[in-house]
C-alpha cells in the first residue's frame, strides 16, 4: 500500500501550513526548508503556483500522483464544477471520513486503522483506505476494536457537530455519511480551481 512516509514537517514548512495537523517545527521555523529557506526567494511562476496547490492537496489527503490524477479525471467526467467534485470525492474516501468522525487524530492514523481492519462500512469490515463511501452509508469502529486506546484518546472531547455532512452516533461508535459536503463546509485551504487549470494545460 503506497503512501508518503517522508518528513512531514518539511512538507508543512514548504507550504507554510500545518497540513498534517499541529506541527511544532512549523511554529518555530515558519519558512521553507533547506539551506536558503530563510533568505529571499525568486518569485514563483504561474505554473509553479498551480503545481504547489496540487501538491498541497495530495499531501493533505495522503494521495499519490497517479491516484490523484485518476480522481481528477473522474471528477472532470462527472456533473458539476470539476474542482468541487474533486474535493468532494477526496472527502468521501474512507480514511478521510474516519478522520472527520474523530475516530483517528490524523488521516495517516485513520489510514492505519482502516488497513488493520478496525473499521466497518454498513457492518462489513473494509480495509481499503481509498474506498469511496456513499451517502447513507454508516462508518463505525469494529466491535472488538472499540476499546483501543488510540481510538478512545482521539474521541475524547471531539466536537462531532463540526461537519454538517456527518451524523455521529455514540452508541455504535460511528457515524452516517449524510451527503457530499458543500465546498463552503470543507475547511481545507485548497484553491481547487488552480488544480483544474494545471490539468487543463
Amino acid at each position: 500500500m503506497a503512501r508518503y512516509i517522508g518528513p512531514k514537517s518539511r512538507i508543512a514548512r514548504r507550504f507554510g501550513e500545518p497540513i498534517f495537523g499541529a506541527d511544532k517545527v512549523l511554529s518555530r521555523r515558519n519558512f521553507p526548508p533547506g539551506q536558503h529557506g530563510n533568505s529571499r526567494r525568486r518569485k514563483t511562476s504561474e505554473y509553479g503556483v498551480m503545481l504547489a496547490e496540487k501538491q498541497k492537496a495530495k499531501y493533505t489527503y495522503g494521495v499519490l500522483e497517479r491516484q490523484f490524477r485518476n480522481m481528477f479525471e473522474k471528477a472532470a467526467r462527472a456533473e458539476g464544477i470539476t474542482g468541487e467534485v474533486l474535493l468532494q470525492n477526496l472527502e468521501s474516501r474512507l480514511d478521510n471520513i474516519v478522520f472527520r468522525l474523530g475516530i483517528a487524530p490524523t488521516r495517516a492514523a485513520a489510514r492505519q486503522l482502516v488497513g488493520h481492519k478496525h473499521i466497518t462500512v454498513d457492518g462489513q469490515v473494509v480495509n481499503i483506505p481509498s474506498y469511496s463511501v456513499k451517502p447513507g452509508q454508516i462508518v463505525a469502529v469494529r466491535e472488538k476494536s472499540k476499546s483501543l486506546e488510540v481510538i478512545e484518546a482521539a474521541l475524547a472531547g471531539f466536537n462531532h457537530s463540526k461537519y454538517p455532512w456527518l451524523e455521529w452516533d455514540a452508541n455504535i461508535m460511528g457515524g452516517k455519511y449524510l451527503h457530499k459536503p458543500d465546498r463552503a463546509d470543507i475547511p481545507e485551504n485548497i484553491k481547487e480551481q488552480l488544480i483544474v487549470e494545471l490539468y487543463s494545460k
